[in-house]
């Protein structure tokens, strides 16, 4: 029953869970995404629901850092936006914006997810030959557990893609060149290996 109650007294929020990615490390805003709060008593950023990273006391302008989050955290009293420094995989989770008076009303919700970069990807060149008309490159494109394989053969085929949970693995050519890139949400790295140049050698 008190757990019914406690949730019957949260209201819903101004807006629907935004989810954000940020880099091993980096430094991440978060913003209350509205002009005007509701009046309040006091204003917390809270992290998956128990932990209480800052509250801001409406009458007294205080601030109540947590003690974990020393020198990891700026908070603005004018916008109520947090600054989270330092994101380390342990920050990922649900952060909370959560106003107090009569009754507790969630003003935003964030799903951060702290991700590492991505490793660089390696471009094969299996074999390639040139028959005095056209050239033929079989190539395979690899990054950790990621793996394609594809040919050129005059032209290029249509780029090819896997996926495995936030890192993509993209092959592409152009009539200059073959690309392997490996992505996430937060950073890129590509091999390239230069079509014209295979060709000729093997043409000679």
């Amino acid at each position: 029953m008190l757990l019914l109650l406690f949730l019957l007294n949260v209201k819903t929020g101004f807006s629907a869970e935004i989810s954000v990615f940020v880099q091993t490390g980096a430094s991440i805003q978060l913003d209350i995404q509205t002009q005007e709060l509701p009046e309040f008593d006091d204003f917390s950023w809270k992290h998956d629901r128990s932990k209480i990273i800052v509250k801001y006391l409406s009458t007294s302008k205080v601030e109540r850092l947590h003690a974990s989050y020393k020198d990891r955290v700026d908070f603005n009293n004018k916008t109520f936006s947090l600054t989270l420094k330092n994101m380390q995989k342990t920050d990922s989770g649900l952060y909370r914006a959560i106003t107090a008076a009569e009754s507790d009303t969630n003003i935003v919700t964030y799903k951060v997810s702290v991700i590492d970069t991505v490793e660089a990807p390696v471009l094969t060149v299996n074999s390639s030959w040139f028959d005095g008309n056209s050239c033929t490159v079989n190539f395979t494109c690899r990054a950790h557990d990621l793996i394609l394989n594809s040919m050129y053969s005059g032209k290029c085929s249509q780029k090819e893609v896997q996926s495995n949970g936030n890192n993509n693995l993209t092959l592409n050519c152009s009539q200059k060149s073959i690309i392997c890139n490996h992505s996430n949400p937060v950073s890129w790295k590509e091999d390239r290996k230069y079509i014209t140049q295979l060709c000729v050698i093997k043409g000679i």
